[in-house]
């Protein structure tokens, strides 16, 4: 089986978050939780963050982390996975993002196995929701697939429009096969990615494929400060930062 490397995008500046990847979480930086969840990956022979901030470099280094400095130009995580993309070699490329602080080894592998399958070019994670107030909800992404489970739309509005049992929401965790990563990389923003600011969809109006695979739950990923005391909360219930 081929195993992959994680990479992990982490920039600092953010207008909702500015120095989101160093907020502490129980104590420590949130990269650091995020790091830590992906290295217990068994398909993963390599995690490598990558930042433009040497705030972040250090921070990472601190905790032995592998950090590659990338350029400050990119508009996207996935422009700057892509980049430490085309120095390693690595033919299957995993992108978590910075604000998954509790991403586990198992989601991670999912996403490798998936692409030991030569026609899949690229893969991401759902997850059954069946509180369907939460379907007019336009922070929670949603996914539709078709029946050999590649995605048919990627919406922030309610899709299905009338589900009344559940829907699917998209968790933003990629996997690619690298040649495939770095052509994404270079396509223009299309028309509904733009409407929906959903950068997946990139892939989909060119006429690629996304592999679906479906996980027991949607993670808890952190876009303001609100979500840490969310996320320190379902940690101590797991028996963090307890003495």
């Amino acid at each position: 089986m081929r195993r992959a490397a994680a990479v992990i995008p982490a920039r600092y500046q953010s207008s909702r978050f500015p120095g989101k990847p160093l907020a502490l979480i129980l104590g420590k930086p949130m990269i650091q939780w995020v790091y830590a969840g992906v290295g217990e990956a068994r398909l993963v022979e390599r995690v490598i963050v990558a930042t433009d901030d040497e705030r972040i470099r250090e921070a990472a280094k601190a905790f032995g982390a592998e950090v590659m400095l990338t350029s400050a130009a990119h508009s996207s995580g996935t422009e700057r996975v892509a980049e430490v993309a085309q120095l390693i070699d690595n033919k299957i490329i995993i992108n978590i993002q910075g604000d998954e602080p509790l991403v586990s080894g198992g989601l991670v592998d999912s996403l490798v196995e998936a692409l030991q399958d030569e026609n899949v070019e690229m893969a991401s994670l759902m997850a059954r929701v069946y509180d369907l107030d939460l379907l007019t909800n336009p922070n929670i992404n949603k996914v539709v697939t078709n029946q050999a489970g590649f995605a048919l739309y990627f919406s922030r509005a309610p899709v299905p429009y009338q589900a009344s049992d559940f829907f699917f929401q998209h968790i933003g965790i990629y996997g690619y096969r690298r040649d495939f990563l770095v052509e994404f990389a270079k396509m223009k923003p299309s028309r509904l990615e733009r409407l929906e600011k959903l950068e997946q969809l990139r892939a989909l109006e060119n006429g690629r494929r996304i592999k679906m695979v479906e996980v027991a739950q949607p993670t808890l990923s952190v876009d303001t400060p609100g979500d840490i005391i969310k996320v320190e909360e379902f940690l101590r219930k797991k028996g963090h930062g307890k003495n």
